[in-house]
């Protein structure tokens, strides 16, 4: 990083660090007893999320981000005080599942409405532009923190984490495609030729759910293609489809591609133009994927 760079770094870094200790203060989160409830602000928030959607112990470590250890404790505090139950899952006894109880429910609504209440009375001083102000910063903020949070991992195209991606990008097309998208028959012959060792797939999970996902896979004579690329809708516009392109651009690199291929039907408009920012050229069609209408390549040796 040049010196330029690196010293605008450290400015930014330094704004967010401010923010941090200006919001962590006024929100009450410094506070022994968040919002009064008589539990700090980690344990309240273990207890938020159980009765948001309630899981496993696993999904729970996922979302929050906690180590096993951590939650445990969390999760012996709100037991003793009778506001979780944590029994074996019905569809697998290895896992725990978390529930509120009754006495669970009532400590929920409380932290739902002191905590309105907290955020009704911080922004209660501004005018109405610049409450609008507020809520339009914090909204980006908000989704560029977790776009920067964001794990890109490589799995196995059959795996659950896969499947679910891939479920969520052929619903898309189904609904944005003229005619609809039938995908019967393709996922599948397409997770064969996305596994090692001429293919992977890469999934972006964010709070322990998958929010985008891409397949690289030969095409032969040092040609790579990438598949099945997708961005959660309200992840758009936070940079995350261009970073899991470069990504993706990696892997082909990492597997010995030096040019990589890629289609697109023509209602994907932000994916064409995403495409053409990133330096792809157009191309002749070379498959015959009768959904493909713009074909794309680009060195990267």
């Amino acid at each position: 990083m040049s010196e330029a760079g690196a010293s605008e770094l450290a400015e930014q870094s330094a704004v967010v660090r401010r923010f941090n200790r200006s919001y962590t203060q006024r929100v009450g989160a410094l506070e022994e007893s968040f919002l009064g409830l008589g539990m700090p602000l980690g344990t309240a928030r273990l207890l938020y999320e159980v009765g948001v959607e309630p899981g496993t112990t696993r999904d729970l470590r996922a979302r929050l981000g906690l180590d096993s250890g951590y939650l445990s404790r969390l999760l012996r505090r709100l037991e003793s005080d009778g506001l979780v139950d944590v029994s074996p899952d019905d569809d697998d006894r290895r896992r725990r599942r978390v529930r509120l109880t009754a006495a669970g429910r009532r400590a929920w609504d409380d932290l739902e409405r002191r905590s309105a209440e907290r955020a009704r009375d911080l922004i209660a001083p501004l005018t109405p532009r610049q409450r609008a102000r507020l809520a339009a910063a914090l909204s980006d903020a908000d989704l560029l923190v977790r776009a920067a949070t964001v794990t890109l991992e490589q799995v196995s195209p059959t795996s659950d984490e896969a499947r679910a991606a891939v479920a969520a990008y052929v619903a898309e097309l189904d609904e944005r495609f003229p005619g609809g998208f039938d995908a019967s028959g393709a996922v599948d012959a397409d997770a064969e030729r996305l596994a090692p060792p001429t293919g992977a797939f890469v999934v972006a999970t964010s709070d322990g759910a998958p929010v985008a996902c891409g397949g690289v896979q030969a095409l032969g004579d040092g040609v790579g293609e990438i598949k099945r690329m997708w961005v959660h809708p309200g992840w758009r516009g936070a940079g995350l489809g261009s970073r899991l392109l470069r990504h993706l651009e990696g892997v082909c690199r990492d597997l010995g591609y030096d040019e990589v291929r890629m289609d697109t039907n023509g209602s994907l408009v932000e994916a064409v133009a995403m495409y053409e920012r990133a330096g792809y050229r157009r191309i002749a069609r070379y498959n015959d994927n009768p959904y493909a209408e713009h074909f794309f390549a680009k060195r990267i040796a």
